[in-house]
Formats: C-alpha cells, structure tokens, sequence
C-alpha cells in the first residue's frame, strides 16, 4: 500500500483535487501523503532539501523497490536537512508524470528518483523538459549524450559482478549442473546479470548450463511460480532471477527442496535452508553522495555531476548476501577470492574471447570490455551455456 494514500484515494487523485480547488494555491500542502522519513530542518548552510522517490511496487516487496527505498530512508537518515517524500505503487504509465509533477508543484522537490525502467520514455524525459531546474536521477542505462536533457542523470551499479560471485557459488553447491534464471524482460541489464552469473558457473565449472525463462514483466508472480517449478522438475537445483521482487521465486525453490540465490535485497528469511547468496544493491553509497552534492550547490546542468554514475562491490554499490548454510567452506574461500579480485580491481568479466549461445564470437579473443564499457549497457545476447532465447 503507497503511503500516499488516504481514506482510499491515492496521492495523485488526492492531489488532482487540491489542484482543482484554487483556495490552496501552488503553496498547498497535502497534509497525511507525504511520507517523510525525516521533515529536514534548515541548517546553517540554508534550507531543506526536498527529495522525491517514487517505487513501482511495494516498499517490502523483498526485491527491487525494497532496495531503493532502504537506500532512502538510509540518506534521509544520515542527513538532518533532508525532507523525503516517496510514493509506491506507482505504474510505469503517465501515473509517474503525475506524482513527479506533485512532488515538483506541491512538495517543492528539487531532487526526483523515479527508480522504476519504465519511468525513463517518455516520462521522465517530458518533465525534465517542463522543469529544466529540477533534477532528475533515473535508475538505468538510458542517458545520450546531446540527446538527454541536461538535468537528467543516469546512475546504476555493476550488480553483474556479484552475480558472477553468486554464480560461483551455484555452480560449486549444485549436485546436477543445472541452473536456472527466471528474468523480466531481455533488456541489457537483465541480460547482464544472466550472462555474469552464467560466466561466474562456468568459471568454477565449465560444463554447467543456465536455463533462463522470461515471464515479460516485472511483477508475474503467477509465471514466476510456473517457472520456479518447471526448472525444478527438469532437475534444474539452483534457481536466481532478476524480476523485481524475487519474493515467489524464493519461496517456491525452498518449497521444491531446490537450492535458491537471490536477488536486489536479502532474501534469506524466505528460504532458511536452501538460499546460498545473492547479489543485493547498497543504494545507500550513491544517493548519499548524489543528495549531498545538490546540497552543496552542485548540479547536472553545471557538470558539478556526472551524468554517468557507476560503480560496483568496490565502490560499494552492491554487495553480496550472507552465505546460507548449504554453503561449503570450500565454496566459501573460493567464492571469496573471486570477490577480492573485483575489490582490488584485476577481475574483468568479460574478456575475449566469448560466444554467444548460437555460436557467434560477441567478443574477441584481443578484447577486453571493462564494467564502463558503453557496449556492456547495450547488451543484446545470451552467452555460451545459457539455454534459452530472447523474447522466450
């Protein structure tokens, strides 16, 4: 339930009302739908800062949109002057528009994270265009140089190497061989994430498989089930994703007896016996560092920041979960030195030469594409050993 709602209504419709009624003024404030983890006092270097968050989920949905939000309530937390505002369950349709123009006109938000991929086109672009003072930090790959307004920026973290930690993992704990990857969409992040974590098996052992199935959406607990269960009766016994709340793949792979690696956010409470790792975000890091720079003055528009933020386990943008109990020692150490070498900078995933899993060469034997690479972001294959095709 989005913590903008009341009395049944949510924000937008809440704030369409307000809007309607001149006797509020563009100074109304919705009293009850904001959500503030901390109402931000001025401080002796000038007034709140108002931030905005808006989830396409729910806020405990144990995945995606649980992440960014322990991200915000973390720097909402750290920063006295900060005011936070957010709402969940927001559709990737013009609904977004709505609520980002309501955290603009009612809240005075000078700062947007609208987390969810869907936001970006045409949403997040339009506005950005209609508030050229507000900035706007869209979670995903999309930003183009000369092409993207100015005051919009693009941050994301390379999760793709502790996928591949967690594919070591799998593939050391698995008794069959078989794994499987149930994604959302074939867009180049998921596709990253299936080609790592499939990299990371085959590094430990090269004759291990990953069987992937896309259920077209984010939020398909119904074919996420359907999928979980399939891959178990075809012996498939260790089971990860990227959709945005692992939740139903967790607990159907405990239910099935199968081992399970998550994704996002922890998931070990959902499947005590059989969860190994997972690759969670620590959105924490960046929207710290984001939210204190506009504090300071510094903008996208200014190139006080970059339009392009990223970074991985070493700059602590993601990490690894806890080890579940199915873990060996031997896996652990192993897995471990795998993850020391994407701390201190020498593991690079993808360096030629790899095929894809018909057989083409995707990267050359003299190639090397370091996590910063454009071409990683613009992925549009499945690597040797993933059986599966995209669009299936």
């Amino acid at each position: 339930m989005s913590q903008h709602r009341v009395f049944g209504l949510s924000r937008r419709q809440v704030v369409r009302g307000l809007l309607a009624t001149a006797a509020f003024g563009a100074t109304a404030k919705l009293s009850g739908c904001t959500s503030s983890a901390t109402q931000g006092t001025a401080s002796a270097e000038g007034e709140p800062l108002t931030v905005g968050f808006i989830y396409v989920g729910p806020k405990d949905d144990y995945g995606y949109n649980q992440a960014h939000a322990e991200g915000a309530a973390a720097v909402a937390k750290k920063f006295s002057w900060m005011k936070l505002v957010e709402e969940a369950n927001v559709p990737e349709t013009t609904a977004v528009a709505e609520s980002m123009r309501s955290m603009i006109d009612i809240d005075a938000a000078k700062v947007l994270f609208p987390t969810s991929f869907g936001y970006f086109d045409p949403h997040i672009l339009k506005l950005a265009e209609e508030y050229p003072d507000v900035q706007f930090f869209h979670a995903g790959g999309l930003y183009q140089e000369g092409k993207t307004p100015k005051n919009v920026g693009s941050y994301f973290g390379y999760i793709d190497e502790a996928q591949y930690v967690a594919g070591v993992v799998a593939a050391l704990t698995s008794k069959t061989g078989k794994l499987g990857f149930v994604g959302a969409k074939p867009i180049p992040q998921v596709l990253r994430n299936i080609n790592s974590f499939t990299l990371g098996a085959r590094s430990a052992k090269p004759n291990v498989t990953t069987q992937v199935v896309f259920t077209g959406n984010w939020a398909e607990p119904i074919k996420e089930a359907e999928a979980t269960n399939s891959m178990a009766d075809q012996g498939i016994d260790v089971v990860t994703c990227h959709v945005d709340s692992p939740k139903v793949v967790m607990e159907t792979a405990e239910k099935r007896g199968i081992f399970s690696s998550g994704y996002h956010a922890d998931q070990t409470a959902l499947a005590p016996k059989g969860y190994l790792t997972g690759a969670e975000w620590d959105w924490s890091n960046i929207y710290s560092k984001i939210v204190e720079d506009v504090y300071a003055g510094k903008t996208l528009m200014d190139g006080g920041i970059d339009h392009i933020l990223r970074g991985g386990l070493k700059e602590g943008f993601c990490k690894l979960s806890p080890y579940g109990p199915a873990v060996s020692a031997d896996t652990k150490t192993k897995a471990d030195a795998v993850k020391a070498q994407f701390m201190d900078g020498s593991m690079v995933i993808y360096k030629g030469e790899i095929k894809d899993n018909k057989g083409n060469v995707v990267i050359a034997a003299n190639e090397t594409l370091k996590q910063q690479d454009p071409k990683l972001e613009q992925m549009n294959y499945l690597v040797e050993g993933v059986i599966g095709s995209i669009g299936s």
